[in-house]
C-alpha cells in the first residue's frame, strides 16, 4: 500500500510541477540528484549520510554535522534535503562534501541511491520516515539514527490504521528523542532502544548567538530608545502589535515579516501611516536616527536583530503555527507568541518558565506590554527565564555524538 500511495504521490509532483515553481524546483532536483552522486561519490570514502525535510530540520542536524565533521575528519558527509526551502538556501553549505536533493521513496531509487553512495551510517533528523530507504539501510546492517526527534498519540504509528507503517520503526538503530513523552509512545509498540536527550536546536541557537552580526545601521537606528522586535510576522500578527505601537511612540519598532514581497511591505506601511518607516534595504546609519520604525526587507538578519530587542514578538501563531522562538529567548529577552503553539515543546517551556507569554487576542498584547511598560523590572525577569530555559536545556548534540558508535 505504502509504495502505490508513493507512486501516486510522484504521478501528482509531476503534474502539478507544471503549475508551481516550488514543486518544479523539487521535481527537477531529484533526477539531478543521481547526476551528482554519479559525479561526486567518492568510491573509497566513508559517508555519513544527513537527511533533513527542511530548513528547520537541517537548522537540528547541523550541530551534529559540525561536530561530527571537527571530530572525525575520516569521514565524509552526505547532506540530503527533501524540501525546496531547504535545498535552496543551504545548497552551498560548506560543512557538508555532497549536498542534493532525496529521490523520492520508491523502491528503484533507494536502491539507486544506497548503491551509489554506500554510506557507513545515516542521521534522519525530527520527522523523516522513509519506508524504503530505511527497509533497505537495515538490510545492509547500516547503522540510522533518529535524532531530536518526538511523536505525539495522534500520529500514523499509533493509530489502529498505522500499525502496518509504524514497522518502520524497527528500521532504526537508535531514537534520541526530544521527550519522555516520546519513549513512553515507542514503549507501547515495544521499541525500547530509545534516549531521551532533548533537542539539538538548543545547541544551535547559541552557536548563532556566538556567531552574531554586528549591525551598524540597527544599532543606529535602537539608540537610545526601547526596542520591540516582531519576527516572521504575518498580517494577523501585525494587525495585533502595530496598532498598539502607533499609540506608543516612544518605543521603536523593528518587524521582519516571514514574507517580505512588495504588496505585504506595503500594506505593513499602510499601517503605519504617519510614523516614520525605513526599510533596512534603503537605511543608513544618518537616516535611521530619525525613523520610528524599520523594516528588515531582507532574509538572513533576525537571528541576529533579536539581540537589539528589550521585548520580543515571534509570529506564526495565528496560522499555521510558530517560527522560530528559541533564536529570540536565547538572547535573554521576554518572547511574545501566538495561540497555535501547541505542538511545540520549547514554547510550552517557555511559557512555564515565564520567559514567553502567549496571547489570543489584541486585548492579550495590550495587557502584556502595559505590564511590562508600567513595571519595567518584569521585563528583566522574563528575560532571565527565557535565557536561562535555552541554557539549562542544551546539551543534546554532545550526548548523541557521546552514545554513537563511530
Amino acid at each position: 500500500m505504502y509504495n502505490i500511495i508513493i507512486y501516486i504521490y510522484q504521478l501528482g509532483v509531476i503534474i502539478a510541477s507544471f503549475f508551481n515553481e516550488k514543486v518544479r524546483k523539487m521535481w527537477r532536483g531529484e533526477r539531478e540528484a543521481v547526476r551528482i552522486l554519479r559525479e561526486q561519490v567518492d568510491p573509497n570514502a566513508k559517508y555519513v549520510w544527513f537527511h533533513a525535510a527542511s530548513l528547520g530540520e537541517f537548522e537540528q542536524g547541523r550541530p551534529l554535522m559540525e561536530q561530527l565533521r571537527s571530530e572525525h575528519p575520516e569521514y565524509k558527509i552526505l547532506l540530503t534535503f527533501f524540501s525546496p526551502s531547504g535545498y535552496e538556501v543551504r545548497k552551498n553549505y560548506s560543512g557538508a562534501d555532497i549536498i542534493c536533493y532525496l529521490p523520492l521513496d520508491t523502491i528503484t531509487n533507494a536502491r539507486r541511491f544506497l548503491r551509489t553512495v554506500r554510506p557507513v551510517m545515516a542521521f534522519f533528523i525530527k520527522y523523516e520516515f522513509w519506508y524504503n530507504y530505511l527497509h533497505i539501510l537495515k538490510h545492509r546492517n547500516v547503522p540510522v539514527y533518529s535524532v531530536s526527534s518526538i511523536f505525539r498519540p495522534d500520529q500514523v504509528f499509533f493509530r489502529w490504521y498505522g500499525k502496518q507503517y509504524s514497522r518502520v520503526l524497527k528500521c532504526f538503530t537508535h531514537f534520541y528523542v526530544q521527550n519522555e513523552v516520546s519513549l513512553q509512545l515507542l514503549a507501547k509498540l515495544g521499541i525500547h532502544n530509545v534516549t531521551v536527550v532533548g533537542d539539538t536546536r538548543f545547541d544551535r541557537v547559541l552557536q548563532i548567538k556566538a556567531a552574531a552580526k554586528q549591525l551598524p545601521v540597527v544599532e543606529a537606528f535602537c539608540q537610545p530608545s526601547k526596542v520591540f522586535v516582531a519576527g516572521s510576522s504575518w498580517q494577523p500578527d501585525e494587525d495585533i502589535f502595530i496598532p498598539f505601537f502607533n499609540k506608543h511612540k516612544d518605543w521603536k519598532l523593528i518587524i521582519a515579516p516571514h514574507v517580505i514581497g512588495e504588496d505585504h511591505l506595503q500594506q505593513i506601511e499602510h499601517q503605519l501611516a504617519g510614523r516614520k518607516v525605513v526599510r533596512y534595504t534603503d537605511a543608513t546609519e544618518d537616516n535611521v536616527q530619525e525613523a520610528e520604525v524599520l523594516i528588515i526587507n531582507c532574509f538572513g538578519l533576525l537571528s541576529s536583530i533579536y539581540g537589539y530587542a528589550c521585548v520580543t514578538y515571534v509570529g506564526g501563531g495565528f496560522g499555521v503555527g510558530i517560527h522560530n522562538t528559541l533564536e529570540a529567548a536565547v538572547w535573554d529577552v521576554p518572547v511574545i507568541f501566538g495561540p497555535n503553539n501547541q505542538r511545540f515543546q520549547e514554547a510550552q517551556g517557555l511559557k512555564a518558565c515565564g520567559g514567553g507569554q502567549e496571547i489570543t487576542s489584541s486585548d492579550d498584547f495590550c495587557r502584556i506590554m502595559q505590564r511590562f511598560i508600567d513595571q519595567p523590572q518584569t521585563i528583566d525577569e522574563a528575560g532571565r527565564q527565557s535565557g536561562a530555559y535555552v541554557k539549562q536545556m542544551t546539551g543534546a548534540t554532545q550526548k548523541i555524538l557521546a552514545d554513537v558508535k563511530l
